[in-house]
């Protein structure tokens, strides 16, 4: 409780100052201090209050040695009360919006790879059931290139014999939690094309679903193009949902993706 009560009380200071910051500083505040934030905050934030927040934890490597695989992962601080959705964008990407993520019955937390064409700020934004923006997010730099290249399944031709291929695993104890907790680890295998490449359009997997055994939907994913080939999503759960769960989606192209994991 003491950390919790910490936390909060230096995201407020930190609020403040980003608050009092914006008025003259045309980076609104950003601790990054990144040109595009202003015009991103806007683009998909909206206009509701939008606050850096400490209790948003993104944690990713300080350089990427693969820019075509990113390891990303997202928390959002139990202090922040319930989660309505998490954007997860990238500044320096030319597609800057990488997913959107609406927990529903799961934890605010999500970890996946997604591609990188150069050094950037990576955030997340939480909005909370007050329509409140939180903002969190660290720097990754990289030599850059990943969002323009092609993927290994696609110079290959192999995404052709597993395209919508779904396998999963539902561990009994996620990282962090009560020791209740469940983490769903779930890969589907798709080229994920971004449309940057010559020659090659957009194609994607664009929406992902979790349900239970009698089919409510747990979790809610909205995918763009910067996610990783073959992508591979953790969720954590505070108790392991009874009974299996069944993954259903589609790409942009309208093929379906479907699988039971139990």
């Amino acid at each position: 409780m003491k950390r919790r009560a910490c936390l909060a009380a230096a995201s407020s200071l930190w609020a403040a100052w980003a608050g009092a910051a914006a008025a003259t500083d045309p980076f609104e505040g950003d601790p990054y201090q990144s040109l595009p934030w202003a015009d991103m905050r806007r683009e998909y934030l909206g206009a509701a209050v939008a606050e850096f927040d400490l209790r948003v934890v993104v944690q990713g490597p300080a350089f990427a040695e693969d820019p075509m695989n990113v390891p990303i992962s997202v928390r959002a601080d139990p202090s922040l009360g319930r989660v309505e959705q998490i954007v997860v964008l990238v500044d320096r990407n030319p597609i800057r919006r990488v997913l959107v993520y609406q927990p529903m019955q799961a934890l605010p937390a999500l970890s996946f790879r997604f591609k990188l064409e150069q050094a950037s700020p990576v955030r997340a934004a939480v909005q909370t059931a007050d329509g409140r923006w939180h903002v969190g997010g660290t720097w990754v730099d990289s030599a850059g290139g990943g969002c323009t290249v092609s993927g290994a399944s696609r110079k290959d031709g192999s995404w052709t014999q597993t395209l919508g291929d779904v396998s999963g695993k539902l561990f009994s104890a996620a990282p962090w939690g009560d020791g209740t907790s469940a983490r769903l680890r779930l890969r589907v295998m798709h080229p994920m094309d971004t449309g940057l490449v010559n020659g090659v359009p957009a194609f994607y997997v664009n929406r992902l679903s979790v349900r239970n055994a009698a089919d409510q939907e747990l979790a809610r994913l909205q995918v763009f193009e910067p996610v990783s080939e073959n992508p591979v999503f953790s969720f954590d759960f505070a108790q392991p949902p009874a009974g299996g769960m069944r993954i259903v989606g589609t790409d942009n192209n309208g093929n379906r993706i479907g699988s039971r994991v139990e």
